[in-house]
């Protein structure tokens, strides 16, 4: 069973529906609490109306049913380890009335692979005031505000007023500075469609708030002053060293006192795995809930429970720190897991897990990408920028694609997509 249908945890499931489902040889179960999978790398590109989420998302029902495994709707929230049963909430629709009901379901090998959430440190007025981008549905929320709030601006006879229109993004890491370029091009593209009461140069404002001493301060500096020449080049306006005290509806307060206006904030700083695994049936953690495992990816006190991505805290020798939360991780994960699948039904020891790094790409929108590439392979880092960049960010998307749908399906899908219709429609989401 998989608990998480994330990058490596529906990867994970494809695979092996396709070998044991297929063949019979075991029951292979997805638990996920959301209906749809959405890449999570593609969620800036939701948030700033650049990417439609009906043309990219996966409904796990029909790949269930493409790839011989069994997906249960439900959220887990507990686990009985003595009893080898996994715990899931009653889960309800819009109106209240119940979908499913609460119930535990049986386990021999269990996987976590739920990811993580924001951690917004208990910042006052972070949950109530500011937008996290965990999911494709918080993505799709921002975007309806963001083009909301130009309507309503829009129809002010006095026109925008000051902050209605500024955008705060807390946390330079490569979400946030992504979306931060990434809206640069998309809020003015909103405004381009006969909203003649916004002067874009004067309303429009993206601010982006790191309190480390750079932006994306988990990838080379090379990267991040490329990154940072072209987002200052935009006029976004980047703020290092500054930590974020409040946040209001009319702004970002910095531990400083300085108010920074602005009415739409996304919350992009930190990330933790959710708090219900904190006491997940004794299994140890760390201090932001990751279970921890051994190099075999099996967690610390229980030998028949594994975790992979970004819910699990591996180490990786030779190197003070574990295996960091990015999404190649959760997809070598996910690998080593299929790789050794046999051993591991069997109750036999496996090999370690290598991480290995194979490099990291930034989006910047239409404007560029940048990233170091190969540092693994080639013994050391190779700088990419430019169209190289962008192609290569593509390709990764395209990887994940053909992991789930297989590579001659995603040839012929995007051979298609590129001969198929031209109808004219907006260059932005304008709902």
């Amino acid at each position: 069973m998989v608990a998480g249908g994330g990058a490596g945890g529906l990867e994970l499931v494809t695979k092996l529906g396709d070998t044991l489902g297929r063949s019979g040889r075991a029951t292979v179960t997805l638990v996920e609490r959301s209906r749809t999978h959405l890449w999570k790398p593609l969620l800036h590109a939701v948030a700033a109306g650049s990417l439609r989420r009906s043309q990219h998302e996966l409904n796990y029902l029909a790949q269930a049913h493409w790839h011989n495994f069994i997906y249960r709707y439900g959220e887990v929230i507990g686990i009985d380890r003595e009893a080898k049963e996994l715990k899931l909430a009653e889960m309800l629709d819009e109106e209240g009335r119940q979908i499913t009901p609460a119930t535990s379901v049986p386990y021999d090998t269990l996987i976590m692979a739920i990811g993580s959430v924001t951690n917004d440190f208990g910042t006052p007025g972070a949950a109530q005031f500011a937008v996290p981008l965990e999911t494709p549905e918080q993505a799709s929320r921002f975007n309806r505000r963001i083009v909301n709030a130009c309507l309503r601006a829009n129809t002010q006879p006095e026109g925008p007023r000051p902050g209605q229109l500024h955008v705060a993004i807390i946390g330079a890491g490569a979400t946030g500075t992504e979306l931060a370029a990434e809206l640069h091009h998309t809020v003015r593209d909103v405004v381009g469609y006969g909203m003649d009461r916004i002067n874009p140069a004067r309303d429009i404002h993206i601010v982006l708030i790191e309190a480390a001493p750079r932006i994306l301060p988990a990838l080379p500096e090379r990267i991040a002053d490329a990154t940072m020449e072209l987002l200052v080049a935009l006029g976004v306006e980047v703020r290092i060293n500054a930590r974020v005290a409040e946040v209001r509806a009319d702004g970002v307060v910095l531990s400083s006192g300085e108010l920074i206006p602005s009415e739409l904030v996304v919350w992009s700083a930190g990330v933790k795995a959710p708090d219900f695994l904190a006491d997940f049936g004794g299994l140890e953690v760390n201090r932001i809930n990751q279970l921890l495992v051994t190099p075999s990816l099996q967690t610390t006190r229980d030998p028949n429970i594994f975790a992979i991505g970004d819910c699990s805290s591996c180490p990786r020798e030779g190197y003070p720190n574990p295996v960091p939360p990015r999404a190649q991780a959760a997809h070598q994960m996910a690998t080593h897991i299929i790789r050794h699948i046999e051993p591991i039904m069997q109750r036999q020891p496996i090999p370690p897990f290598e991480y290995r790094d194979f490099g990291s790409l930034v989006s910047l929108g239409k404007y560029s990408a940048v990233g170091n590439v190969m540092g693994y392979a080639v013994g050391r880092s190779m700088f990419i920028e430019g169209m190289m960049a962008r192609l290569m960010y593509r390709a990764l998307y395209k990887m994940h694609e053909a992991a789930l749908h297989g590579r001659s399906t995603v040839f012929w899908r995007a051979l298609l997509n590129s001969i198929g219709s031209h109808r004219p429609t907006p260059s932005v989401k304008l709902h």
